[in-house]
């Protein structure tokens, strides 16, 4: 099923359909049964593609025929993703007279008498008797360690059992080539349990993206799971808004205390968020922009905007004003966009070119002030001063569609149409 992962589909013409994602198994019956795969479709919807429609397997490509509807995929009762749930999953082995717990590292499927693909051997990394230093080792070269078997699906008990805990490393290698959104939206599909076993496997920074991306319910249940200080740890990653966002959604008392458990100087600008309503320009605003004085050089400004952790709606523009160059700053001067820095020589500061055509908003300024500026002066990004003209922030379009787009926008980016509704002509092909 690893090497499925990730394989092409393809017509009967040889046309792309997507690619496989995963495989879902039932396990009632005689025999585990490969039922169907997750196959993202242009769009990145992620759709079911029935194993009956599927003609062909190889090291190449997936081959299918006839119709495919592309419904949003849904999980139901009775089923299980192979490489969501599966993989990492303990299990008991009997080998010959003994038996061991093993982990799932991947499984073989084949075609019966009746044409259906059904469960035949498993992969699977003795576990028991590894020493403490082997596993420090393990996490230090992110290699495994334990003997590795394929054995018999027959020889394998507690595949279909969820383990009170279960690793998520081998799930997180198979997606590693998603984007953060698309991983999101992975994560969004598993159910609860699984869902806190791969935010724990993550590294801050990376959850801390992830997070950002997920809907409100889900952003409060993982950090919810997390041990106190962790979860103060994640906050500080995320982007500053997206954070302010996160706490306010959560219990005033739980906020507070993970407000305590961070830095001072991380903590402080949350709080100053936290203050203004969540529709105007200080509630919309993130409070790390980038910032530099008036004498800086375009080479400086250019090696700050090309940073690879710098979202790109911030990458946009430089924002000049006086020191303090952290926010609130000094008096703001005005901004030079990035398009503006290729334009000029490396040696120039960024003070001689600074555009103060570009009126910045007060921190109280409604959301409908902050769209109707950014759309009328084709603005990716606005300053936002307090009363002394100190730059305390800036709006970024990005905050200002997660605000005007509806609630449930991160649920049903893929799936426009209303799940009960029948699928049209343009969804099936």
């Amino acid at each position: 099923m690893a090497r499925i992962a990730g394989l092409t589909v393809l017509d009967p013409l040889g046309d792309r359909v997507g690619r496989v994602r995963d495989v879902v198994m039932t396990f009632g019956g005689s025999e585990p049964r490969a039922i169907g795969l997750v196959t993202e479709v242009p769009g990145k919807r992620r759709v079911f593609v029935p194993m009956t429609r599927v003609t062909s397997v190889d090291a190449g490509a997936v081959i299918t025929t006839g119709l495919v509807n592309m419904r949003r995929f849904e999980q139901r009762a009775g089923e299980t993703l192979v490489l969501a749930e599966l993989f990492d999953r303990r299990v008991q082995v009997r080998d010959g007279d003994e038996t061991f717990i093993g982990l799932v590292e991947d499984i073989a499927i084949e075609q019966n008498l009746r044409r259906d693909w059904v469960l035949a051997k498993v992969f699977v990394r003795h576990v028991d008797g590894v020493s403490s230093a082997s596993k420090a080792m393990s996490r230090l070269t992110r290699r495994r360690s334990g003997k590795t078997m394929l054995v018999d699906a027959h020889d394998v008990t507690g595949l279909h059992q969820q383990a009170s805990a279960q690793s998520a490393e081998r799930l997180l290698e198979e997606y590693e080539d998603l984007r953060v959104a698309d991983l999101a939206e992975v994560i969004h599909d598993l159910n609860p349990k699984r869902r806190a076993e791969v935010a724990a496997a993550m590294d801050d920074h990376k959850l801390a993206d992830v997070l950002e991306e997920l809907p409100e319910d889900d952003q409060i249940e993982i950090i919810a799971g997390l041990d106190t200080e962790r979860a103060a740890d994640v906050l500080e990653a995320m982007e500053p808004d997206d954070a302010a966002d996160l706490l306010s959604d959560l219990p005033s008392e739980q906020a507070e205390q993970l407000l305590q458990l961070m830095e001072p100087d991380e903590a402080a600008p949350l709080r100053r968020l936290l203050s203004y309503d969540e529709n105007t320009a200080g509630g919309l605003m993130t409070t790390e922009p980038v910032v530099l004085g008036p004498e800086a050089t375009i080479a400086e400004a250019l090696a700050v905007v090309r940073r690879e952790e710098l979202a790109p709606a911030l990458a946009s523009a430089v924002f000049v004003s006086r020191p303090p160059l952290e926010t609130p700053t000094g008096r703001f001067i005005g901004l030079v966009h990035t398009q503006k820095l290729l334009r000029e020589p490396p040696q120039t500061a960024v003070g001689t070119i600074v555009d103060k055509t570009i009126e910045p908003v007060g921190v109280d300024a409604p959301l409908g002030e902050v769209t109707r500026q950014l759309a009328t002066y084709n603005l990716v990004s606005m300053p936002v001063v307090d009363e002394a003209g100190r730059l305390l922030g800036a709006v970024t379009v990005d905050d200002v569609l997660d605000h005007i787009l509806p609630d449930d926008w991160r649920e049903a980016r893929h799936d426009p149409r209303p799940s009960d509704a029948p699928a049209t002509d343009e969804e099936v092909v």
